[in-house]
């Protein structure tokens, strides 16, 4: 049996970050279960979806990917949470792990988003599996 097919929700909102994400994503065979373009957007999808991994822009029209996060994060904290971003802010990264993400890579490295994804869907699943 070859590693599980995850789904996941890619809220950002550039149309073409999301196509561009979604083809390497797709590459791994993995799900695209849903899209936002905004934080309201993708927490509703977050709720209705239940996505194995969200992989979340900093800077959303309505709100931050942070303050997105933490209600994702409120709603279901064994989601893996990922914040995939240009920006480079001081000290974003202790706010995004108060907030429930599980890591900060930036758009200019996309290549470790597979790395990435694998490693925290593989621990997730290790966390689920020893509860």
């Amino acid at each position: 049996m070859g590693p599980k097919a995850l789904r996941i929700l890619i809220v950002d909102d550039s149309e073409t970050t999301r196509r561009v994400v979604g083809t390497i994503l797709r590459s791994r065979h993995w799900t695209i279960c849903g899209e936002a373009e905004d934080g309201r957007s993708g927490i509703e999808k977050f709720q209705k979806l239940k996505p194995d991994v969200v992989l979340l822009d900093l800077s959303l029209p309505d709100m931050t990917g942070i303050e997105t996060a933490q209600q994702m994060a409120a709603a279901d904290p064994t989601v893996p949470l990922i914040l995939f971003t240009i920006l480079e802010i001081e000290g974003i990264g202790d706010a995004a792990r108060e907030a429930g993400i599980r890591t900060i890579i930036s758009k200019g490295e996309a290549w470790n988003l597979i790395p990435n994804i694998e490693r925290i869907a593989n621990e997730a699943n290790r966390h689920s599996a020893a509860n």
